[in-house]
């Protein structure tokens, strides 16, 4: 039988700090980069979070992760950003990120893929350019056809819950299938055919 740690109020803190923890990292992101103005766009859970409170506030999903989308002409001022703001850069199994502290894992991280280049390259489609950005709440993120086609392109277990989590709100359906790539239709008509996993 597995020991129970943590429970009552202890559990509840726990839980509440981790999610604050997230949105505090999104925060500092978007105030170094915004700051410096050096142009970028939230993807990934939190883009995903910011569609979707649109349209249902009772479907939004928590997340862990915060990624976020450079123009490589701007990594060195992203990066002198981002570590003035305590970030600490390493690049590990294929991916850029910021460590949020010296002491962090790569769970407390946040993760860069760039503009215009396909993040990794098992990736279907490159990530779309950062050019036309929406913002919400001080918050830049792609248009929704741009962050689909990155969650396509991508296919994670994370990037098919966030695709399904744009479908159960009425963002993306059917219609979508003339609207992303050829190369990522199958893979959104999958998701469509058995939405539930």
């Amino acid at each position: 039988m597995t020991e129970i740690r943590y429970s009552g109020d202890e559990l509840w803190n726990r839980i509440e700090r981790a999610v604050e923890k997230v949105k505090d990292r999104l925060r500092r992101v978007v105030q170094a980069l915004e700051g410096a103005n050096v142009p970028y766009a939230i993807v990934g859970g939190n883009a995903v979070q910011l569609w979707v409170a649109q349209v249902d506030e009772a479907a939004v999903r928590n997340t862990k992760d915060v990624d976020i989308v450079l123009r490589r002409t701007d990594w060195e001022a992203a990066k002198t950003a981002l570590e003035a703001a305590g970030f600490v850069y390493r690049h590990t199994a294929k991916i850029d990120r910021f460590l949020d502290g010296p002491d962090a894992g790569t769970r407390d991280a946040v993760r860069v893929i760039f503009a215009g280049e396909k993040a990794l390259s098992e990736y279907q489609e490159p990530v779309p350019e950062i050019d036309q950005t929406l913002v919400f709440r001080g918050v830049r993120t792609l248009p929704l056809e741009g962050l689909a086609t990155t969650a396509l392109s991508s296919y994670s277990l994370n990037d098919r819950v966030d695709l399904r989590d744009l479908m159960n709100a009425g963002l993306v359906d059917a219609t979508w299938l003339d609207r992303v790539p050829p190369t990522l239709r199958d893979r959104l008509q999958a998701l469509l055919d058995d939405p539930d996993g």
